[in-house]
């Protein structure tokens, strides 16, 4: 059974080991109102039987589904998941995590923001709540380096960085600057992705356009509070952030430099636990970031005529 596009934008969702959460996150994309769309579903070789737990939403082609075969982690899945929606053939990409549970307007509020603005734009971004009602501390975007959306009241608030929590981009635009970069594995991956669009084309915060971001607390956790088991993806974040600011220049390195010093001084002072290791993590990945150089992918836009013969069921 070959998979048919049915409308044109595709909801792009990533998993990991997460089905229960995952189930909510589609079935509240598929009762969105006024405009609907595609589900294309990367699973990142989850192991708890997610395939299983929506096979009958496969076999409806209600989602799109694709194994990757290995935990490429969530920027290795939005590279995936980017690269489909283009090859399937989809004239926008809807990128969110799988605890993004999806407002029914939302969708519609983001195809109105596209009309008025003519299709003039990089990428709109929807505003993201925690589930009592409060701005999504860590999906705020941001209008400048070190500048958080504050305007919530306009139809559209110009940004320059958003985060893959109802991230909305055109297939052009993907095509034109590329993908996500994989080589990330986790975080700033969309704070690389975003900046790396807005450089060349204004973008968006759409404060019609909302969902709600099921983490577990809406409290900012950084490495110094973080447990010891939860060390490894802070090695991600400070040498990924050094990719991110070394793009901007001088105002870049001296925030990259700023922030990393007070994060420093945040564990010297604040850590109870591991707080040798946890100065070690961000002074090596720290370092680690300047002989970091990731190369960005583009759509193969070949092979791309292949996915559309492929069975809906990955």
């Amino acid at each position: 059974m070959k998979w048919q596009r049915k409308h044109p934008v595709a909801a792009v969702v990533v998993t990991y080991n997460r089905k229960d959460m995952l189930k909510g996150c589609l079935e509240h994309l598929l009762l969105l109102e006024k405009e609907q769309c595609d589900i294309i579903l990367i699973d990142n070789a989850s192991t708890d039987g997610t395939k299983e737990a929506i096979q009958d939403l496969i076999d409806r082609q209600q989602v799109y589904y694709f194994n990757t075969g290995e935990n490429i982690g969530g920027a290795g899945g939005f590279r995936v998941g980017s690269e489909k929606a283009v090859q399937l053939g989809y004239d926008y990409a809807w990128l969110m995590d799988d605890d993004t549970y999806v407002t029914p307007l939302a969708l519609s509020e983001l195809l109105k923001a596209d009309r008025r603005l003519d299709g003039r734009y990089g990428f709109l971004s929807g505003i993201a709540y925690w589930t009592d009602g409060s701005i999504c501390n860590m999906n705020r975007q941001r209008t400048g380096l070190h500048k958080k959306l504050e305007d919530y009241t306009k139809d559209q608030v110009p940004v320059i960085m958003a985060t893959f929590v109802s991230f909305f981009v055109k297939a052009d635009v993907i095509v034109k600057y590329g993908l996500p970069i994989q080589d990330f594995f986790i975080w700033s991956d969309d704070l690389e992705y975003s900046r790396r669009i807005s450089r060349h084309l204004p973008c968006y915060a759409v404060p019609a356009s909302r969902v709600v971001h099921r983490m577990g607390s809406n409290q900012k956790v950084g490495i110094e509070q973080d447990s010891p088991d939860r060390l490894w993806r802070y090695r991600y974040m400070y040498r990924n952030e050094v990719v991110l600011y070394r793009r901007e220049g001088l105002k870049g390195y001296l925030y990259l430099y700023a922030r990393t010093a007070f994060h420093l001084l945040k564990v010297l002072f604040k850590a109870k636990t591991a707080k040798s290791e946890k100065l070690k993590v961000i002074k090596t990945s720290f370092k680690k970031g300047f002989h970091f150089h990731p190369q960005i992918e583009y759509v193969n836009l070949e092979e791309g005529k292949a996915d559309h013969d492929e069975s809906a069921g990955g």
